[in-house]
């Protein structure tokens, strides 16, 4: 129909691919063996059956994967519902009208009985017979066993390929949506070859009711035929077995169709490519197969009473083919490698391209840690995706996909973490040997080899795994060679998010939202604030390791502060800061649940409002070198006092200097927050430790 013609709303939906149509097909089929039915609808059923299973068979030939046909459970089952309704509407107008003559049941089936027969009833018996042993005993029975152990294996394998997917994730191989893609592909495949396993059965069960509607059709056509219409024995063998030879073929040529096309579905495997193409490009490819293929042919000629024609004809054929196949081996083989012209300005752009990709984390490993990365049980796999979902989790900050490759420059046993491919951190492990970090002095003794523990600067001890459980009496923290890796990578993550947040990943996290959200994010975005602004304030948390996972609340505090126009980048920070208050107080509570604080004294207050200079949204510290190098003396030695009272006290100053204050503290002590007043919630337990 045109494009531009209009149609109904009620039309539109009515068409052959829609739901409606399915349904009313479906229920048709099932009315089929209740209703009975005139010849000429029964004909029209009857071509449309073996229309479909000259369909399905060559969708399955053509097919490039079998996962590229998952409703072929779904239409063995249609296909077969409809042959055995038409089965039943046979069986009533031959037992009714069979005694009319040959074309009482439709022409389908007379032509069957007829043509198929020879006019020879046994001959008509033996081809049926034949047909439903070939369907029955071959097959559908070997599709059926190929299904069950595909299916099976299928079963089996998942946890393993689902760990393959895992690992390629956390190493960087693949991004989140080829891994979401693999293993939605994954589960199609179990559920396609399951569903494969039970479908075959609906085709072996078609195979055994149409023996049984043969046999009932011949029976009952001769009882009703000599007793009820007065036929003799032989007219009554003439008519019914006609017409029950006639709807046997009828219904078991589609059947053995379909069953060849579940045949060639299930056992073309993970195999990609239509069946012909595999077939020709496995048999045809080696000339040595073709020319043995070719001298078997001629023997076959040669010997006594055998016809020569056909086997010389065939041994010609294969002859030639292997002889083409074997002048182009020798043709490529001696021919140098001239690429095409696609092929060579591929091959030039490709390393430009490649010079352009920045990995934003990369672990690059000596030879001798290999072990840890892969192997049946990649442990450093294992804690990397931990890492990324531990940090998601927290930080409401997706992690990049962290690369782990060799470098061969490297030590054996030392390894690099790079941000962007710049150095942020290595380290020096000793597997399979095991670390026990000493939190004092409780190690001191313990015999092995010293070091210092690359995240923290901790004193260390690699020991030997027969003296873990000595190490850990004595209070120490044991870890194993994946383990120092993960924590260091985990400690340069926390220390680099803002700058692992890249614009793609900040707009991924606002299309990741709720729908009830997105209503917010179109409000200010771009009427507001740009995408870059949001990042910017979204790095700006994550650099004093603020969790982002509350994006809703955050977006609500850029409203607030971008609503009366333009605002620095430091008054947004400090209104969203201000809104996450009840989530900053609660994320510095001690074991006591009370948050210690230390309040910077007055004078030093005066001393950094005295100091500001700039506009008034985009104030600047202007403070002498001398004073703020003794801030900093002061500082240190309360954070040091606190500490050793083994307390992590925050900086509490008035919100108009925080910024400034932040700046300074984080050069020497970067883990220690820096709060405006108005950042403590009101219900917060606090304790004062001491002033500035």
């Amino acid at each position: 129909m045109a494009q531009g013609m209009n149609l109904p709303a009620g039309l539109r939906r009515f068409n052959p691919g829609s739901d409606i149509a399915l349904a009313l097909g479906v229920v048709a089929v099932i009315g089929i063996m209740l209703v009975p039915l005139p010849t000429v609808i029964l004909d029209f059923g009857l071509a449309i059956s073996v229309t479909a299973s000259v369909l399905v068979l060559v969708v399955a030939l053509l097919l490039q994967r079998p996962l590229d046909f998952t409703s072929f459970p779904t239409i063995l089952l249609l296909t077969t519902l409809l042959r055995l309704a038409l089965n039943v509407a046979t069986t009533r107008l031959v037992l009714t009208h069979g005694h009319e003559g040959p074309a009482s049941a439709g022409g389908v089936i007379a032509a069957f009985g007829n043509f198929l027969m020879g006019g020879d009833v046994l001959v008509g018996f033996v081809v049926f017979a034949i047909l439903l042993v070939v369907n029955f005993m071959v097959v559908t029975k070997g599709s059926g066993r190929i299904a069950e152990v595909s299916a099976r294996f299928s079963l089996d394998a998942m946890p393993g390929k689902q760990m393959a997917i895992d690992a390629d994730l956390s190493s960087g191989t693949i991004d989140e949506a080829e891994a979401k893609r693999r293993r939605r592909e994954l589960e199609e495949e179990s559920g396609f070859f399951g569903a494969m396993d039970g479908a075959a059965k609906f085709v072996r069960g078609d195979a055994v009711a149409g023996l049984i509607v043969t046999f009932v059709n011949l029976l009952g056509g001769l009882a009703i035929g000599i007793g009820r219409h007065g036929m003799s024995f032989g007219d009554a063998i003439e008519a019914f077995s006609t017409l029950t030879v006639g709807d046997g073929l009828v219904t078991q040529l589609p059947s053995l169709l379909t069953s060849v096309a579940a045949g060639i579905v299930v056992t073309k495997g993970n195999a990609d490519g239509r069946a012909d193409q595999l077939i020709a490009g496995q048999l045809g490819t080696s000339p040595k197969p073709l020319a043995v293929a070719a001298g078997a042919a001629a023997v076959m000629a040669l010997m006594p009473g055998m016809p020569a024609l056909p086997f010389l004809a065939l041994a010609g054929a294969a002859g030639a083919i292997a002889w083409n196949r074997r002048k182009a081996a020798i043709a490529a083989a001696d021919a140098p490698a001239t690429p095409s012209a696609a092929e060579a300005a591929a091959t030039d752009d490709a390393p430009v391209a490649e010079a352009l990709r920045m990995d934003m984390l990369r672990l690059e490993i000596g030879y001798g840690l290999l072990s840890l990365a892969s192997g049946d049980a990649p442990q450093l796999t294992e804690q990397i995706r931990a890492l990324r979902r531990a940090i998601a989790t927290e930080m409401g900050f997706v992690l990049p996909s962290v690369r782990v490759q060799d470098n061969m420059q490297l030590g054996p046993n030392t390894y690099v973490v790079k941000v962007k491919e710049v150095e942020a951190a290595r380290g020096e492990l000793k597997p399979p040997m095991l670390l026990a970090i000493d939190a004092g002095d409780a190690l001191v003794d313990l015999p092995g080899e010293r070091c210092t523990e690359p995240a923290f600067g901790l004193p260390a001890v690699w020991i030997e795994e027969s003296q873990r459980e000595q190490a850990l009496a004595r209070g120490g923290t044991v870890v194993d060679a994946a383990g120092v890796v993960a924590t260091h990578l985990t400690e340069v993550v926390r220390e680099n998010m803002a700058e692992l947040l890249s614009y793609s990943e900040t707009r991924r996290l606002l299309d990741g939202l709720p729908e009830e959200q997105r209503r917010l994010v179109s409000d200010i975005i771009p009427a507001q604030v740009s995408i870059g602004t949001v990042q910017r304030v979204l790095q700006s948390l994550l650099a004093e390791r603020v969790s982002i996972r509350d994006l809703p609340t955050i977006l609500e505090g850029i409203q607030e502060a971008t609503a009366g126009g333009g605002r620095a980048l430091a008054g947004i920070v400090g209104i969203v800061r201000a809104r996450l208050a009840r989530q900053i107080t609660d994320a510095l509570r001690g074991p006591r649940g009370e948050v210690p604080l230390l309040t910077l004294s007055a004078e030093w207050e005066a001393a950094f409002a005295e100091s500001l200079v700039g506009p008034a949204e985009d104030r600047q510290l202007a403070m002498p070198p001398t004073r703020v190098s003794e801030f900093v003396q002061k500082v240190r030695r309360v954070l040091d006092t606190a500490a050793a009272g083994g307390d992590m006290p925050a900086l509490v100053c008035s919100g108009g200097i925080r910024p400034q204050v932040r700046s300074i503290v984080e050069r020497f002590r970067p883990s220690t927050p820096v709060l405006a007043q108005a950042e403590i919630h009101p219900r917060a337990q606090i304790r004062i430790l001491g002033s500035i």
